[in-house]
């Protein structure tokens, strides 16, 4: 059996997956309390830090919680007993218990939360429904002969050229590189202060994500020989394929939306919900988003889905579904926060369970929620949780 792993090897591996550079700006992801360094046996994952789950962590002798959503969301004016926040940041760290954070860097991330959520609806076909803008560069970098494998192995390694499914995507065209070595320089080729020198060159192309882009550029120095690198980067206008929010599939059948409706509020454990739809609306293509994901009903509605899952939604939100006669254009179903991201839990249980064998992993009993569903029943109501 391996040893231990520390935190950190641990959060690299999920960052691999889910980098943070990828969350939302608004966002707080990565370590919030602990020391990196230590040591992990044992860890607790769950959807929200509660001092439930903390005392379940100390029940398995945890080194570390993992949860989706940030405890430390808005900075702190301390770390004090005083409030729900600080008050529970302190425990953990008296308690020497490492707290970890993949929030929308997850959501965003090929099979991140979105998709597992897909999954559970029955959804085939899945791919992202909005991937994301504005996150992609292109490197053009010139490279001798001699160097140039070397150079484009340690770009690819860095994480360039992932396009998709596919990684290492590269293109090469040659050509001659003119310069003169300054009296003051170091050169590849030729002398300080020497005459025009020429070299054969290939010019190298990859795509490289905004998250990806220091680790790259820093592997390009690295490789490269020559002492002042010529490259040319500059902003790619295309949606990024490997990163993105929510998910658009297909059902292995069409189903009225009541049946939809009914399967939705089963597989999420859900004990009520809001929709907007014709029940008899029939239901084939369908987005989906964990979490609050209502400003994606425009795309959902453009992308041709019949029905949108998602939480959160206002009530002014669910008229965006409506034509122009007011008659449904799409149903939007509302089963609940918790209730969509509920198998983040599971989600990450599976993955590390895989990568770190030797770590005890436990998903939480608790439900996280602080939120709980009246349902009257005759002259006395009951209380789902």
């Amino acid at each position: 059996m391996p040893d231990a792993p520390a935190i950190d090897d641990i959060t690299t591996a999920l960052e691999a997956w889910a980098p943070p550079g990828s969350a939302q700006d608004y966002d707080n992801v990565g370590l919030q309390v602990g020391d990196a360094s230590r040591s992990v046996t044992s860890a607790v994952l769950a959807l929200d830090a509660t001092p439930a789950v903390l005392a379940e962590a100390k029940a398995h002798d945890a080194e570390l919680v993992v949860t989706h959503h940030p405890l430390l969301f808005r900075p702190l004016d301390g770390v004090t007993a005083d409030g729900y926040v600080s008050n529970l940041a302190l425990q953990f760290a008296e308690a020497g218990i490492g707290l970890y954070s993949i929030h929308t860097n997850l959501d965003a991330a090929p099979e991140g939360v979105s998709f597992a959520l897909a999954e559970r609806l029955g959804l085939t076909d899945v791919g992202f429904l909005d991937g994301f803008a504005d996150t992609l560069y292109k490197l053009a970098v010139f490279v001798p002969e001699d160097a140039f494998d070397e150079v484009r192995r340690a770009l690819a390694d860095a994480g360039a050229g992932r396009i998709g499914d596919y990684e290492a995507c590269a293109f090469a065209s040659e050509g001659t590189g003119f310069f003169k070595p300054g009296a003051g320089a170091d050169p590849h080729i030729g002398t300080a202060g020497g005459d025009v020198e020429s070299a054969h060159e290939r010019k190298l192309e990859v795509e490289v994500a905004r998250w990806n882009l220091s680790s790259v550029m820093a592997a390009l120095q690295e490789a490269h020989p020559y002492e002042e690198v010529a490259h040319d980067l500059y902003p790619v206008k295309q949606k990024n394929s490997r990163a993105g929010l929510g998910a658009l599939g297909h059902l292995e059948a069409p189903m009225p939306l009541s049946a939809f409706l009914d399967r939705v509020a089963t597989r999420l454990d859900a004990g009520s919900l809001r929709y907007a739809g014709d029940p008899d609306a029939t239901v084939e293509r369908v987005a989906v988003c964990g979490g609050a994901g209502s400003d994606f009903i425009g795309t959902a509605r453009g992308a041709g889905a019949d029905a949108y899952v998602t939480a959160d939604v206002k009530y002014h939100e669910f008229f965006e579904t409506l034509g122009r006669d007011g008659t449904p254009q799409m149903a939007l179903v509302d089963p609940g926060h918790y209730e969509t991201e509920a198998l983040t839990e599971a989600l990450l249980r599976d993955r590390l369970r895989e990568a770190f064998p030797q770590v005890d992993w436990h998903r939480t009993d608790t439900t996280t929620s602080p939120m709980r569903t009246f349902v009257p029943a005759g002259d006395a109501g009951t209380v789902s949780s």
